[in-house]
């Protein structure tokens, strides 16, 4: 079997093109963007080892395991991280969140990330601002071991510890971030994402209980007129928002994604008088 022969045969199956090359690029150890170099040695051989494992791999893509989990590998905001079932996949809809974090051009920012699963927010936020110091959380064991990995991997200097949201964090932030678990249980989404670590996905009947939590807590560690800045479900911005404002928050506002959907909702520590 050949390059050429590979990508056929996952189109017959009705995998995705541009997930049939990644894991033909995975398998045959090239960078994952290098789609071009397919293109160009269309007629290559696999080795059996090759074709072995491009064929499991084309096995767990049909039944719908991330392609993330297959590669162990995916995109985010600039950095390739490492992915674990441990973790969520980071997705594009959350560099939402990130933007908004930079484009309030805090100075020298000393910053929280809650829940960091992969590390995704807090690595893409150092990455590009390596002036801040940046502090991330995360309940699972395991999933912080992942997210100290790509620390380490991309020799990004993050203080990461285990922490059940705020039980374990100390002093006073200039801008807390947090992508928490935010489906409501009996979701109809939840089946496709059978996968994917659920309690980094569910949180109480309406999905709220977690955002709730934050907010509620959240103010204690802010400095004053600092930032909090959540994602959230594609139609929880009404609701996220009243909850900011009931814990006194002030400038409530929402930021939509790539697909004009408020996905993140964040407001200002009021003033201490």
């Amino acid at each position: 079997m050949n390059t050429q022969q590979a990508l056929q045969h996952a189109r017959s199956l009705d995998i995705e093109p541009i997930d049939a090359q990644t894991l033909l690029l995975h398998v045959m150890q090239r960078s994952l963007h290098d789609r071009a170099w397919l293109l160009l040695n269309d007629a290559l051989e696999l080795s059996v080892e090759q074709q072995t494992q491009y064929q499991q791999g084309l096995a767990r893509l049909l039944n719908n395991e991330p392609l993330a989990y297959v590669t162990g590998w995916q995109a985010f905001h600039r950095l390739e991280l490492q992915v674990t079932p441990d973790v969520l996949v980071p997705r594009a809809d959350t560099e939402t969140l990130v933007d908004w974090a930079l484009a309030l051009g805090l100075p020298q920012a000393r910053v929280l990330d809650l829940g960091t699963g992969s590390g995704a927010i807090a690595l893409a936020l150092k990455h590009q601002r390596p002036d801040w110091s940046l502090h991330a959380v995360d309940q699972s064991a395991q999933a912080l071991a992942v997210a100290q990995a790509n620390a380490r991997r991309l020799q990004l200097d993050v203080l990461m510890k285990q922490s059940d949201w705020f039980s374990q964090v100390q002093g006073h932030f200039d801008l807390i971030v947090s992508n928490p678990p935010y489906i409501a249980q009996g979701d109809p989404h939840l089946p496709g994402l059978v996968h994917e670590p659920q309690t980094a996905l569910v949180s109480g009947p309406q999905g709220l209980d977690d955002l709730q939590t934050i907010i509620s807590k959240a103010a204690d560690y802010l400095n004053p007129q600092a930032w909090l800045l959540l994602e959230h479900g594609y139609d929880q911005a009404p609701a996220v928002c009243e909850l900011l404002r009931q814990n006194g928050f002030t400038e409530v506002q929402s930021r939509n994604d790539l697909a004009g959907i408020a996905r993140c909702s964040g407001g200002r520590r009021a003033e201490v008088k």
